[in-house]
């Protein structure tokens, strides 16, 4: 370790997360290229599109200029909201993430924000642009909802992928000072109080990572340990709403807000990793289980909530009032991902998988200038066009349909700064192995060997992996890939599903053959999920698929279909049989009869990739459909 206050770089790899000990070693965004396909292209679009539509709404609304206020002696009016400043941050990394891949579109707009954020700190670190001045209310007086500890905590995330991504100190350095503040201020001797909204936890580990400072570690651990004291007060909807109801240690689900509950997980297992606490990593392990288990949806997507956007008790998930926030997707990776590299569990990579193409995949439109913020799974109505305020900005997140921006817009850059680092959750190494836990077309420079991972997956199964120079490489075979087989040497052998392949050793210019199964499956709820007893999902390889209105015949009515027949792969998309069911038309909805008329004659009806509905225009949607 390094003495306080000198800076020495402990890790060289440029990812968003790096265990200083871990199952699996995380491999820096320079380590893999994308190639194209289906997240090449996404990533391309994050680069061109995505992050300057971002930057210029929020240039527009002004959420840039806090910052250049903030640094002069004049009053000004704070735009946006409580956390605004946080979306700059996530911007920031986003642009590090692609400046450290070699591209540099966007360098002189991060060069713009820079030089907005240094301007604005205080000479004691604190760096906020809503608090702390004459006009303004007092630094941390509002910790339940003042999120500035949350903004801290996304300006260290992107200090230390800044200086990962380009060796420059310029960022860490105003970061340092903020963690510093922060540790004088609620360390031991501070205020014993806690952030109403986690984030804080995982970026300080990060940066005790980077820098090799232990006085992060401590002060990540002292915010954990704070959960479930009390110190936020009460809330309408229970203090269970920011993880205060109990402490970190007793809790056996996630529960509450779902995009704090997973952050503050993320973090949590940064802190048992690094302090070699195994049991708390257990703990957060039943967490991830019992939440998976009972609290998830089936395209991955958390919170059943609108009004809290939480968490719902067990089996609570219905699809029409799904949140499924974006974010709380894109923390879940967050969360699993530390989970993989601690223990090296397919599990955690399978549900990786699931979210990435039913909910991060889902969320911008085809051109990069529109956005979803909950992913319902049930849309009763056309989505409309929602309220929106003067700047035509979408003032309620989960606003139907697509849109250019929200009063509250944390998804975009979280999105931007997913799609950005998204290279990094594609593989790992372990002591001379490489293990490919993603499949897509991309070049893996692991272990002084290339690995080219050639693919047209998920539309195709196959996988294959060629080694420039010596290599070993495992690969995940999913929990629904029953069937799959390796072919290695000339021989084909099959693999079990669940897990991972043994590792295959490649000399020079060699290659394997991954054969992933892709049959169509019919998927059953829990019987206990009450809202969906009675219908199916049809999935095919990580990929859920839905009904859309736009592709139903014209005499048949959406809210009347029922599955009857085979849901068969037609080699462009899932086409099912189904019927419209008799239809009861009265001045009361209820009789104690069954209808007694016929359901109508067969009909084919084709179905769409969840992550490519409403991108034809507004329709109707359900991925869990009635059956006969």
């Amino acid at each position: 370790m390094t003495n306080e206050g000198v800076f020495v770089p402990r890790s060289p790899y440029a990812a968003p997360a790096c265990p200083s000990t871990a199952a699996l070693t995380a491999l820096p965004v320079t380590a893999v290229t994308l190639g194209d396909g289906f997240w090449g292209h996404r990533q391309e679009l994050n680069t061109r599109a995505i992050i300057p539509h971002a930057v210029g709404w929020m240039e527009k609304l002004g959420w840039v200029d806090n910052f250049r206020d903030a640094a002069g002696d004049a009053r000004y009016e704070h735009r946006g909201a409580q956390f605004a400043d946080s979306e700059i941050h996530k911007l920031i990394e986003a642009i590090s993430w692609d400046a450290a891949r070699g591209r540099n579109d966007n360098d002189e707009i991060l060069d713009r924000l820079l030089s907005a954020l240094a301007g604005a700190q205080d000479p004691d670190g604190y760096l906020h642009t809503l608090f702390g001045r004459p006009w303004q209310q007092p630094r941390f007086s509002d910790l339940q909802w003042g999120h500035e500890l949350y903004c801290f905590g996304h300006l260290i995330q992107a200090a230390v992928a800044h200086h990962r991504a380009t060796g420059s100190d310029r960022f860490l350095a105003i970061a340092r000072r903020v963690a510093d503040h922060v540790c004088v201020m609620f360390g031991d001797d501070g205020m014993n109080r806690i952030c109403g909204h986690p984030e804080i936890e995982p970026a300080l580990v990060e940066l005790f990572r980077e820098t090799g400072d232990e006085r992060y570690l401590r002060q990540a651990k002292l915010f954990v340990d704070r959960r479930g004291t009390g110190t936020l007060g009460l809330h309408e909807f229970g203090t269970a709403y920011w993880q205060d109801d109990m402490p970190v240690r007793a809790a056996t689900v996630l529960r509450g807000h779902a995009v704090r509950a997973l952050y503050l997980a993320a973090g949590a297992v940064d802190v048992a990793v690094e302090t070699g606490d195994d049991e708390l990593l257990d703990v957060l392990r039943e967490q991830w289980d019992n939440t998976v288990a009972r609290r998830t949806y089936i395209t991955g997507g958390m919170g059943s909530h609108h009004m809290d956007e939480a968490f719902g008790d067990d089996f609570v998930l219905p699809p029409d009032r799904s949140y499924c926030e974006t974010c709380a997707g894109i923390a879940s990776i967050m969360f699993s991902w530390r989970l993989l590299l601690a223990t090296g569990e397919a599990k955690y990579a399978d549900l990786i998988e699931r979210t990435l193409y039913n909910v991060v995949a889902t969320a911008p439109s085809d051109e990069g200038t529109a956005f979803f913020y909950a992913n319902t799974l049930h849309q009763r109505t056309e989505h409309g066009s929602p309220a929106l305020s003067d700047e035509g900005v979408a003032i309620r997140g989960g606003a139907a349909g697509r849109q250019a921006w929200f009063v509250v817009s944390c998804c975009p850059p979280n999105l931007a700064r997913t799609l950005a680092s998204l290279g990094s959750y594609l593989a790992t190494a372990s002591g001379s192995a490489v293990q490919i836990h993603q499949f897509a077309s991309a070049t893996i420079e692991a272990g002084g060997a290339r690995i080219e991972m050639t693919t047209a997956y998920p539309d195709d199964g196959r996988v294959t992996i060629t080694a420039t120079g010596d290599a070993s490489v495992a690969l995940r075979v999913p929990a629904w890939a029953e069937g799959a087989t390796l072919t290695s040497g000339g021989e084909t052998a099959a693999v079990a599903a669940g897990g991972y392949t043994d590792p295959v050793p490649l000399a020079d210019g060699e290659s394997l053959v991954l054969d992933l199964p892709l049959e169509v499956r019919v998927t059953h709820p829990d019987e206990r999920i009450d809202a969906i007893r009675g219908t199916v999902a049809i999935e095919r390889g990580p990929e859920v698929y839905a009904l859309e209105s736009v592709d139903l015949p014209g005499d048949l009515a959406f809210e009347d279909l029922r599955l009857t027949g085979e849901a068969r792969w037609d080699g462009d998309t899932v086409t099912v049989r189904a019927s419209a069911a008799p239809r009861r038309e009265g001045a009361w909805p209820y009789d104690s009869a069954a209808a007694a008329a016929p359901a109508s004659g067969e009909r084919d009806v084709r179905l769409v990739r969840y992550h490519g509905w409403a991108r034809r225009g507004p329709s109707r949607m359900r991925v869990w459909i009635p059956t006969a």
